[in-house]
């Protein structure tokens, strides 16, 4: 059931100043490592496949992903900035006080991922996948995500601000609450119990009306 109240409070990441900083294609990833307390900067990651990696306090900028498949990694205390993760495989991955700002995430994979107090801003990208994962206090603001599939993803103080989720997918997610008026959400799709109780304007409920199993004639 989605509780969601008009402002959503994320904690932001706890990152000192001054990390030192590192090269990760030369310092090598393998399954089970922890990287704590760096700054990766100005490079490209690419050709790793590495299960429950855990990353803390840690700052990704400016930072290609090429090829990636880190299943079940931890992000605490993580911010991107931008960076392209488009492709990114990170199902089952755990997303602590994590901040997004301004990545391309197009078919990124979040299948099944946990998200607690974490900031999507500006970012874009067709086709990313949250299938079945678990949001609470999370913001997506100013963000371009068409064609984002939330299928069956549980929703607790989640906000949507200013964001475009034209085509997006939201079967067996409840949208109890969440509030769509600021958002493009057109050819969405859900059922009618998904989309009971959701927030949208007089335009958009007749963008949704096909949910219903109504034709609207003029």
């Amino acid at each position: 059931m989605v509780q969601n109240s008009n402002v959503t409070k994320v904690l932001k990441p706890k990152i000192k100043d001054n990390l030192p900083e590192v090269d990760l294609l030369q310092e090598g990833i393998s399954d089970y490592d922890s990287i704590s307390s760096v700054l990766v900067n100005e490079c490209l990651v690419e050709n790793f496949k590495a299960r429950r990696v855990s990353f803390n306090e840690v700052i990704f900028r400016n930072v290609k992903f090429i090829n990636i498949s880190f299943e079940q990694v931890e992000f605490l205390d993580v911010r991107f900035e931008n960076c392209d993760l488009s492709n990114v495989n990170l199902s089952e991955a755990s997303i602590h006080r994590v901040e997004f700002i301004n990545c391309k995430l197009t078919g990124s994979n979040f299948t099944e991922a946990v998200f607690r107090n974490v900031m999507f801003d500006q970012c874009s990208g067709q086709y990313t996948c949250f299938r079945f994962t678990d949001f609470k206090q999370a913001i997506f603001s100013n963000c371009q995500l068409p064609y984002v599939d939330f299928y069956e993803s549980k929703f607790s103080k989640l906000e949507l601000k200013d964001t475009d989720i034209t085509q997006g997918q939201f079967c067996n997610t409840k949208l109890k609450g969440m509030d769509f008026t600021s958002c493009r959400i057109d050819g969405i799709a859900a059922g009618v119990e998904d989309i009971r109780g959701a927030i949208i304007s007089y335009t958009q409920a007749v963008s949704l009306i096909s949910i219903l199993g109504v034709v609207l004639k003029e």
